[in-house]
């Protein structure tokens, strides 16, 4: 009885235990589940960037528009004609050196004056102008017969063979509100497209607008040159592919000249002079087609100053086909050939409207006699 008893007891206590151990398990919270490791192949997501972080970081910088070219502003007439006169006297004095030298003496015989004419002939005078000149000269020394008056007279002369009277204006304005036309012709090579250039910063000096047409379009670097000289000045340039028709390419440029109101239009054309007869058939249809919109107000016969009776030849042949009205002689300085301004004159009835003497590109300027002559004289 007593052990039975014992073992009741040792059950009883046991289990007691046994439940108790259970109420305390039961009462404890379960752990929480461990985060899943992200894949080895996904980033984890950004920080927000401190203020550190956001200083070391590169903004890509914004592109840079190219700045358009400065215009340039061509020197005015008034200091452009005051630094050729200078430029002038330098290049032709000796000319008018040698005619003084010579009328100077003490004794005019048949040696001298033949002497004179000589020089005369040399300087490009032509021969119906010189024999004029001397005859005039021959008569006026002996009547007044003072050779210290040699000077005096020898000027009053060449102006009066210059022809001072001539109206030497520019015609660059039109009628109507339509634009004056100035169409430019002469040889390639007598400087004709880089004159084109040069007139127009004459005239945007004289604060107009101006629109260059690129007709001379069987030459691709004369149509690329004439683009640069406008860009230089803020002029439009109308041009066309390389063997465009010549006349479509001045129709357009006027047309864009009387749409834009502008003041002028020059318009630049061939010059292939050893194809005759298809140069003066396309002169004259470009300014029968330009005519069918503006009147062509001046048409400019360039000339190289240098080439003497061979720039007669060419000034004959272009005023057979366009009316002449005026004439631009080129590479005047460093010549003794100023007589081609009598000669070139009294060849066409026309008078010398402009004269270049340099390369730079305000080198051109209106032609004024008296300035001529005195820089014949020295």
């Amino acid at each position: 009885m007593g052990d039975w008893l014992y073992l009741v007891i040792a059950i009883a206590v046991l289990a007691v235990v046994l439940v108790a151990g259970l109420l305390v398990r039961g009462g404890r919270r379960a752990p929480s589940a461990p985060a899943p490791t992200p894949p080895a192949d996904v980033a984890p997501p950004p920080s927000a960037p401190t203020a550190e972080t956001a200083a070391e970081v590169e903004v890509p910088e914004a592109p840079v528009e190219p700045a358009a070219p400065a215009l340039e502003r061509p020197e005015g007439t008034a200091s452009r004609l005051v630094r050729l006169r200078q430029r002038l006297a330098g290049s032709q004095s000796g000319l008018g050196r040698g005619l003084l030298a010579l009328l100077s003496r003490d004794r005019l015989d048949e040696d001298t004056w033949e002497s004179i004419e000589d020089t005369l002939l040399t300087a490009d005078v032509g021969v119906a102008p010189t024999q004029e000149l001397v005859e005039r000269l021959r008569t006026r020394l002996r009547v007044e017969g003072a050779a210290e008056d040699a000077r005096v007279v020898l000027r009053e002369e060449l102006l009066a063979l210059v022809d001072a009277g001539m109206d030497r204006r520019l015609q660059v304005s039109g009628a109507d509100g339509r634009p004056g036309v100035v169409l430019v012709v002469g040889v390639n090579g007598s400087g004709k497209t880089t004159t084109v250039g040069k007139i127009s910063r004459i005239l945007v000096a004289e604060d107009r607008s101006v629109v260059l047409g690129a007709a001379d379009t069987f030459r691709a670097a004369a149509v690329e040159q004439l683009a640069t000289w406008g860009e230089r000045v803020g002029v439009d340039v109308v041009r066309g592919a390389e063997g465009t028709d010549p006349a479509s390419v001045a129709f357009e440029a006027v047309k864009e000249g009387v749409d834009t109101a502008a003041d002028t239009v020059i318009v630049d054309t061939a010059g292939r002079l050893q194809n005759k007869a298809g140069l003066m058939d396309e002169l004259g249809k470009v300014k029968r087609v330009i005519e069918k919109q503006a009147p062509v107000t001046e048409v400019l016969l360039v000339l190289d100053a240098t080439t003497g009776q061979n720039g007669l030849i060419q000034a004959r042949v272009f005023s057979e086909v366009v009316d002449v009205t005026g004439i631009v002689l080129t590479k005047l300085d460093g010549s003794a050939k100023g007589g081609i301004v009598v000669q070139v004159q009294r060849e066409l009835g026309v008078p010398v409207k402009l004269v270049g003497l340099g390369e730079g590109a305000d080198d051109l300027a209106p032609f004024d006699p008296g300035a001529f002559v005195d820089a014949l004289l020295g």
